[in-house]
């Protein structure tokens, strides 16, 4: 139980953190993807303060041994770059560029009834049963 109060808090303060920060809004988004036309740097501000709590969070994190909530830290291990994490970064940022939502804005805006959410979810949902059925054949 604690453990779902747990993720319901941290969902919806990030959820408010996005609204907050407007990163919700793709046009935001997309003004700071326009490098060379009306650049808007908020976004990268608002990433670098998320950057900043992910470190203090990890480094806290490397020095425990069990979460809030009882279960073992397993800490990533994997640090080599593969052709998969650059084919899907590539994808990734090109979907990212082209409509301004990635998937966390993308379940914020849903929550909020914007018609965008409403044909992005869906969308996502669909590239993500795609690779499900794909992976296996690429290995």
């Amino acid at each position: 139980m604690l453990k779902n109060i747990i993720g319901l808090l941290t969902g919806l303060l990030f959820g408010l953190g996005l609204l907050i920060s407007g990163m919700t809004d793709p046009v935001k988004v997309q003004g700071f993807l326009d490098v060379f036309g009306a650049w808007d740097i908020s976004l990268a501000l608002v990433m670098g303060g998320g950057l900043a709590v992910a470190i203090v969070g990890v480094q806290w994190a490397r020095r425990q041994r069990k979460s809030w909530v009882g279960d073992e830290i397993e800490m990533p291990t994997k640090t080599k770059v593969t052709s998969k994490l650059v084919i899907g970064a590539m994808l990734f940022g090109i979907g990212w560029g082209l409509v301004g939502i990635c998937p966390g804005p993308g379940v914020v805006l849903l929550g909020t009834g914007q018609w965008q959410a409403y044909v992005f979810i869906p969308a996502m949902l669909v590239g993500m049963l795609v690779f499900q059925w794909l992976e296996p054949k690429m290995n």
